[in-house]
């Protein structure tokens, strides 16, 4: 009986050292690495952690409960996390944000304004159901509110940056730099979301991405019209072999001209916009201080008031 234990105990062991010498041997399992892990890196630098999130560092937003998550994509439309991914990319990638996260805090709101519509409603039970539903509507939709106008802000921004932007580029490779290097210095001497978008485009660049894709995806993360046909233009002057300081100086001059058109198209309408509080807040105060001597003299004058 004590040999049938000792040699059991001698196969688990041989067994045992076979398996810890197999795992050893066995090849670590390696990193995705060259152009597709660089890729890798940018993306949830940019994308999806938010540029400046340290995981477990003091900047590290609070976890939300997944049922939040799963309430609001309940709720919303089919293909409702590619959406607000491309609304996270025009608003910049706020740091820890990601489409996860947006439809936790949906979740929230709407959870969160619901039951307090509902205690302002509890006397009476059609008001109940009415601030009940009115807020848990609000709180499910203004996260979407506050990221299409945070994303609209940055749009501005990088429509307004990109005149003065496009000047520099042009002074930079007229000079003799390169593309490339032109660009380098646009992005380390101007700041916003353009120059962002420009450091992000040569970090691709340095690690392999051809200049045409980086471009194009740096098109994909913006909604300016200016902005995708300067990309158009460049891209189409690379395949076809022109001087890029020719499409350049010419681009150049077409930004200047719209910028331009758009301030005087912000100039006409100017009298539409104030013409309502002008009819409103104004007059009746000039209508008042103007007439009312004249009126006070007309009773006093027809019905001898004193």
């Amino acid at each position: 009986m004590s040999g049938s234990i000792l040699l059991g105990g001698a196969l688990a062991a041989l067994g045992l050292g076979i398996l810890l010498l197999a795992l050893n041997l066995l090849p670590a399992p390696r990193r995705q690495g060259g152009v597709a892990g660089a890729l890798s890196a940018i993306e949830k630098h940019y994308g999806r952690g938010g540029a400046g999130a340290v995981p477990g560092g003091a900047g590290q937003p609070t976890a939300l409960p997944g049922w939040l998550r799963g309430l609001a994509l309940r709720l919303s439309p089919t293909g409702f996390t590619e959406t607000l991914q491309r609304r996270l990319d025009l608003a910049g990638n706020p740091a820890g944000w990601n489409p996860d996260r947006m439809l936790a805090v949906k979740g929230l709101g709407l959870v969160v304004l619901g039951a307090l519509g509902a205690l302002f409603g509890l006397h009476s039970p059609v008001l109940l159901v009415l601030c009940a539903g009115f807020g848990a509507v609000v709180g499910f939709f203004l996260p979407d509110v506050l990221l299409y106008n945070s994303g609209t802000k940055r749009q501005a921004k990088i429509q307004s940056a990109l005149p003065d932007a496009l000047d520099m580029l042009t002074v930079c490779v007229e000079a003799g730099l390169g593309f490339d290097a032109g660009l380098a210095q646009v992005a380390r001497n101007t700041t916003g979301p353009l120059a962002a978008e420009f450091a992000r485009a040569l970090q691709e660049m340095q690690i392999g991405v051809s200049r045409t894709e980086a471009l194009r995806a740096m098109v994909g993360r913006s909604s300016v019209p200016e902005f995708r046909a300067f990309v158009s233009a460049l891209i189409q002057a690379t395949e076809l072999g022109i001087t890029v300081a020719q499409v350049l100086r010419e681009q150049a001059v077409e930004m200047r001209l719209r910028r331009r058109q758009r301030a005087e198209e912000k100039a006409q309408k100017v009298p539409v916009k104030i013409l309502f509080p002008l009819i409103f807040c104004l007059f009746p105060a000039l209508f008042v201080v103007i007439l009312a001597p004249g009126a006070i003299t007309a009773v006093r004058v027809l019905f001898g008031g004193g």
